[in-house]
């Protein structure tokens, strides 16, 4: 199909789709990034910081979700650009000095991992619609 015979309608509504998942990506990226530090329980030797884990799950489902329901990628792109650019905006330390992803491991992990994370499920290919016992 050439873009010129798309319906007009079709582009206004995939550009809305675009816009709310910046704003769905951006909102899950700013409320992970506040809550990536807590619930730390010493599990064993190493303590397992369950708001990192459940934070790059939320994110992670946020862009697999986009990339699923939606055939195109540009969808989960907004998605991920928006969780992206929150946890980055939120990760520079603030007026007062203060900052809200420290500049420990931890904070590390969690200023790289969504985007990682982000690029691999918005490049991950599409399913085939056909299966293999179909084509014979």
């Amino acid at each position: 199909m050439q873009y010129a015979d798309r319906d007009p309608l079709d582009i206004v509504g995939g550009v809305i789709a675009v816009v709310l998942a910046v704003v769905v990506g951006a909102f899950a990226g700013v409320v992970t990034t506040f809550t990536h530090r807590q619930w730390v329980v010493q599990a064993g030797p190493v303590p397992l910081p369950f708001g990192l884990v459940a934070g790059l799950a939320v994110i992670l489902a946020v862009v697999v979700g986009f990339r699923l329901a939606f055939s195109s990628r540009a969808v989960a792109l907004g998605g991920a650009a928006g969780a992206v650019a929150a946890i980055g905006v939120l990760a520079l330390p603030g007026a007062g000095g203060s900052a809200i992803v420290l500049s420990d491991p931890l904070g590390w992990t969690w200023a790289i991992a969504p985007a990682v994370l982000s690029i691999a499920a918005v490049l991950w290919p599409a399913r085939r619609s056909g299966s293999r016992s179909a084509r014979g």
